[in-house]
This record gives structure tokens, sequence and C-alpha cells, in this order.
């Protein structure tokens, strides 16, 4: 079990995402509807679901919001979407993953492609950066949730495999086919999470320099305002001090 994280950013800048709203429901209405999809319109009889559902509650988005995602599953002429994974490489020799469900590949592709070219990155094959990442279970509390000794004790108990604690949350990594046994572990104990999912996890991080961290978070912003593209991963690690110089 691990203590300190050193790598607060390593998915993307914390709050990036959180202030962007925008386009954030569509995103989770999405991914409700293709989980719904996928089984059982039903939460509880349906993980995938389940998760997404969570993800939603999480970013308080209206119940009407969420069940009218899962009716869309059934729905006929509904749009068809598919998961599509796009990996290659961003600024400063960083590697990044990119998740998205799309209901028309070229139009995602070109998108993507695009994001990579104009930030200093270059969009690879699928695995060419991968092999550098362990699909794994994340789940991420607040700080508010209690402190390191109480979250690593609740995490340990729950079967986690490594917990990460700073001033800005706990972040606590599963065995991905575990992810559902400890989220429900730890709830008892701690509360809702405010997230539950599948991950990336690099096995080696890559340190940014202020120029090359400046262009990679044009790039993940710039990805993360496509409606297709769900979650943007990646190994890199932007310094205390670099992160402050860029506001």
């Amino acid at each position: 079990m691990a203590g300190h994280s050193k790598f607060k950013n390593i998915m993307h800048r914390k709050g990036a995402q959180d202030k962007k709203r925008s386009n954030l429901f569509s995103k989770l209405s999405r991914e409700i509807t293709v989980a719904a999809k996928m089984g059982m319109p039903d939460p509880d009889m349906n993980p995938r679901l389940r998760l997404a559902v969570n993800a939603a509650k999480a970013q308080s988005m209206p119940k009407d919001n969420i069940q009218r995602a899962i009716d869309k599953a059934s729905a006929a002429g509904g749009e068809d979407y598919e998961e599509v994974r796009y990996e290659g490489y961003g600024p400063g020799g960083s590697a990044i993953i990119v998740e998205a469900l799309t209901d028309n590949r070229n139009r995602t592709a070109t998108n993507v492609r695009n994001a990579f070219a104009k930030n200093g990155g270059n969009m690879g094959a699928m695995g060419s950066v991968s092999h550098g990442f362990e699909r794994k279970g994340l789940i991420e509390y607040p700080a508010s949730a209690g402190d390191e000794e109480k979250v690593l004790e609740a995490a340990i108990e729950a079967g986690a495999d490594d917990v990460e604690s700073s001033d800005d949350g706990h972040t606590i990594w599963t065995e991905m086919e575990a992810l559902h046994e400890v989220a429900k572990g730890l709830e008892g104990v701690l509360g809702e999470a405010e997230t539950v999912k599948l991950a990336w996890k690099p096995t080696l991080t890559v340190s940014l320099d202020e120029k090359d961290a400046g262009t990679l978070l044009k790039m993940v912003d710039m990805l993360d305002d496509d409606d297709d593209v769900q979650t943007v991963w990646g190994n890199y690690e932007i310094p205390d001090e670099v992160m402050e110089k860029l506001g």
C-alpha cells in the first residue's frame, strides 16, 4: 500500500474536467445509454450501468435525465454508439489513451487526430502505448471522507490494492475484477465515492516542464471538449511548481 501520491496530475489537471460542465451531462448520458443497451436496463442487475448511474449522480445529474438515458437504450431508432480507443504520444514523450463512444468513427478519429497534431502529438496505432498502462479499478474520495489513516484502513479491509492520499483527496486502486466489491465495502465506511470506474494506470510516468505541460493541457482540453470523447488518460506528471506557473 502506498501513501501520499506523487502523481496528482496523472489523468490530467484535477479540476479541468471538474470545472467544465458544458458537455458533461451529454457524455454521462451516452455512457448510461450504452451500458443499458449492453446489459439489463436495471442498475442492480447491470454493473456497468450501476457505475454509469453512480457517476451521473456524483455530478448532480437530475434523476429524469438519468432515466431518459436508460430509456433511450430500448427506444427504436436511437443512436447506435460503439466504444473506440485511440492511443498516441503527446508533448514531452507522454503517452495518451483516449476513450470514446461514437456513432461515427470517421468523425471521431479525425477530431482526435487533429487534437494530437495541433498540440505537438502523434496519434499511433492501437496498442502503441497501452502496453505501458495497467487496466485497473479507480475509486476517488474527497479529503473530507476522512484522514489518510482512516481511508487506508478502510481500503485494506475492503480489499483494495493501493491508496494515494493528498490534500486534494484519496485515490484508491483495485484489481479490475474487484472494483464493484471494493467500492461496496468502502461505501459502508466512507460513504458514496466521487468516482468509481475502470481506469488506465501508467506503470511509469514522465515529468513535464512548463512548455510541454502547457501544450499537453491544451491538447487534453481540446479532446475533452469533443462530445464523443469520454475520458483521457496519460502517463505524465506535472510538478506542483509548474502547475502554479500555468495557473
